[in-house]
């Protein structure tokens, strides 16, 4: 039978968000019904709204989330009702030719619910990352929930399904970030803090943390950044090349996204090292590089799509360090919300208030 709950929608590029009766069909084949628990409120949710990703309205926002499955469809064996999960929107598929390869961290056909959510007069929604999380219970593919520990705190456990794992990936699964690196990060939002995380996760040496705005910096620190640089007062390649020795950074992680600060990125960087760009552009940015920089400087050139991440691995590892004490995932949480101020949370995001709002169900 299906249900009907709340839910915030984006019914129009740019206009306010509004709450919506959502119903929510019994899942089909293949499908798990979760209870939401908590969901973050994300850039990407943002970017719905504005019309930056498409124009599919409306749209069932949120997918940065963590809760407990109600009911599963025929055929599901990944998940149970009962279990806790942190949804994800990459369910692979285990047949394309990444998956094939051994590579499912690279899937190219992900899935989502076939079954589509809707408005109460029925029109069809456009759930987020295929996921629409803002909302009471959304419908999912079961390769879409990843189950974990239950003592998590769902607020904090959640955000692993996006913006926390996209950050921690960049450094530990597409940056190799290893004992002793040099690690420097452009951009301490929450991914820039949660590369910091990553790095100090995998024992970097130095971790040196770039912003324009002190208070950003300081919750740098507090997420293991060892140095900070403000790049208002100079210029943040010499900053970084000044603190590892002249050299430049082993790895340089863009979390923000702009050419400028991919080109600092590429000339912070060691001879023979790393730039992770995870930091997301809009379709109109171009970036220029001589060629010969390029070929003479070695090393790679990467981007870091979701962290690099495989779900049924890393999420049950890094629950499990969070409840060792050895991950901070909570130092993300910065505010614990309702439906009714994801509005007022995008306001708050768009100045740099906040790392994460949760909103709490």
């Amino acid at each position: 039978m299906s249900k009907s709950v709340r839910g915030v929608v984006a019914r129009s590029k740019g206009a306010p968000v509004s709450i919506e009766t959502i119903v929510v069909p019994d899942p089909g084949p293949g499908e798990a019904r979760v209870r939401v628990r908590a969901c973050g409120v994300c850039h990407t949710d943002l970017h719905y709204r504005e019309g930056g990703i498409g124009d599919e309205y409306p749209y069932l926002l949120g997918h940065e989330a963590a809760g407990v499955v109600e009911s599963v469809g025929e055929g599901v064996t990944e998940v149970a009702v009962g279990d806790f999960v942190i949804l994800n929107w990459r369910a692979v598929c285990g047949d394309c030719r990444a998956c094939r390869r051994g590579r499912p961290q690279y899937c190219f056909a992900t899935h989502n619910a076939k079954q589509k959510m809707t408005l109460e007069d029925g029109t069809e929604l456009s759930p987020a990352l295929g996921i629409g999380a803002f909302a009471e219970l959304t419908l999912v593919a079961a390769g879409q929930c990843t189950k974990v520990d239950p003592e998590a705190d769902p607020a904090a456990a959640g955000l692993l399904g996006c913006g926390v794992m996209a950050g921690l990936g960049a450094a530990v699964n597409t940056g190799n970030v290893g004992r002793g690196d040099t690690v420097a990060v452009i951009g301490c939002g929450g991914v820039g803090d949660a590369a910091i995380a990553g790095a100090r996760l995998a024992g970097a040496a130095k971790i040196i943390a770039v912003d324009l705005d002190d208070r950003k910096l300081e919750w740098a620190r507090r997420a293991g950044a060892t140095h900070t640089v403000n790049s208002k007062a100079g210029d943040p390649v010499e900053a970084i090349r000044e603190l590892t020795g002249g050299f430049g950074a082993d790895v340089v992680i863009d979390a923000v996204g702009r050419p400028e600060t991919y080109k600092q990125a590429f000339y912070a960087r060691d001879l023979a090292g790393t730039v992770v760009l995870v930091g997301v552009p809009n379709p109109e940015m171009t970036i220029e590089l001589p060629l010969l920089d390029v070929f003479g400087r070695g090393g790679a050139l990467k981007s870091s799509w979701y962290g690099d991440c495989l779900p049924s691995r890393d999420f049950p590892t890094l629950i499990d360090l969070y409840r060792q004490g050895r991950f901070d995932l909570d130092a993300f949480v910065s505010e614990r919300i309702t439906l009714e101020d994801v509005e007022a949370a995008f306001e708050k995001m768009h100045h740099g208030d906040v790392l994460r709002s949760v909103v709490i169900l």
